[in-house]
């Protein structure tokens, strides 16, 4: 990356601040209620603009299989290699859960379980954002 001058920071301290971004701590209420700013939903203190959370949501569906999570549940998801998986239904959702073994792609192996239940409640709430 550096060597395409991709990068505005010094490859240590991009190196490190995506490390620390990967080993955030937080329990599984404590990411759904995160995941509350992300889906448009009130929260006090704002921590993100609407439009940035509009972004990070995109984002979201464009990591390994995300985007197939997406397209089968309807809504946007991502998993961490902890196994947390954070799935919004914008203006309306947050949903977290926890679940520690990976498959190929690093997501939650719960992920194919979620998927199903929330493509259901998608289909029968209508929350798909597509």
């Amino acid at each position: 990356m550096e060597s395409h001058g991709n990068l505005e920071s010094p490859p240590e301290l991009t190196l490190g601040t995506y490390f620390h971004r990967c080993a955030i701590e937080m329990t599984t209420s404590q990411l759904a209620m995160a995941g509350r700013a992300l889906a448009g939903l009130e929260v006090t203190p704002r921590v993100i603009s609407r439009q940035h959370a509009k972004r990070v949501n995109a984002l979201m569906m464009t990591s390994d299989g995300s985007g197939d999570f997406a397209l089968s549940v309807g809504l946007p998801g991502k998993s961490g290699v902890g196994g947390g998986l954070l799935v919004n239904a914008p203006h309306v959702a947050s949903i977290a859960i926890w679940s520690p073994g990976l498959n190929h792609y690093g997501n939650s192996k719960a992920t194919q379980r979620l998927a199903r239940a929330a493509a259901l409640l998608s289909d029968a709430t209508s929350w798909s954002v597509f």
